[in-house]
């Protein structure tokens, strides 16, 4: 089994490459999901790591409705990830009504060929899973991201069960939100999902040796739990 770990900053992402990850989401901005990663970001990681790694493509946070101008944004970022030689990306664009944007979809898969597509949940805000799966299959990419459409995978694995079924082997449906070491196991023999993915996330404390008290404010890291990593692993070993 493949499991994939998403990171929100440099060190994160060497941390779950070192404790054992199979593939890396490269996102910045936690508080909106994630984001694109800046050049820095991507050209270092892939300077650093060495394992398969799938910057996410999305030009704010918020809904997945994008405009003309942030869709531009996207269809560059796809190449410069393409022209960094990452493995894959991560996409998601729906259209008002909460359908997937085929149009689009297939467009940002055109331009990153040869590299792997993996939708994101924005799957999770359609309003038919069932028919988004199918649009999704057609649009050509590799994966679909999903929780089960509710915050929690393990609580929507009924829906990733029907998901995977009716995808039969067409696409990969790797479940993911809340995916931990109590409960991985469990999901992936439930659901029959041979990808999982996890931010395995923990807040770290500031290394700052002076913090202005008058600000008021607790200036913590987001990391990546290394143990927690290796014990999901070992999970699904078994």
């Amino acid at each position: 089994m493949i499991l994939e770990i998403a990171v929100f900053n440099i060190q994160s992402a060497i941390v779950a490459a070192d404790a054992g990850a199979d593939r890396i989401e490269l996102c910045e901005n936690p508080a909106d999901g994630g984001t694109t990663p800046s050049y820095g970001y991507l050209k270092t990681a892939r300077e650093k790591i060495f394992i398969s790694i799938f910057p996410i493509v999305r030009a704010r946070g918020g809904d997945f409705f994008y405009t003309d101008e942030e869709f531009a944004m996207m269809k560059k970022d796809a190449l410069l990830c393409k022209d960094l030689g990452f493995e894959g990306i991560v996409i998601g664009l729906l259209n008002k009504d909460a359908t997937v944007n085929i149009e689009k979809t297939k467009r940002l898969v055109d331009l990153a060929y040869p590299l792997e597509v993996t939708f994101h949940r924005a799957f999770d805000r359609t309003k038919d899973a069932l028919q988004s799966l199918e649009d999704i299959i057609d649009c050509g990419c590799q994966r679909i991201l999903t929780s089960g459409q509710v915050p929690n995978a393990f609580d929507g694995k009924d829906l990733i069960k029907k998901l995977i079924e009716q995808a039969d082997d067409r696409i990969i449906i790797m479940p993911g939100s809340g995916v931990r070491s109590n409960n991985i196991k469990e999901l992936a023999d439930y659901t029959g999902a041979t990808e999982l993915h996890s931010s395995s996330r923990k807040n770290i404390s500031s290394e700052m040796e002076f913090a202005n008290e008058e600000m008021n404010e607790t200036l913590m890291n987001i990391s990546v739990d290394e143990d927690e990593v290796k014990k999901m692993k070992e999970e699904i070993r078994i």
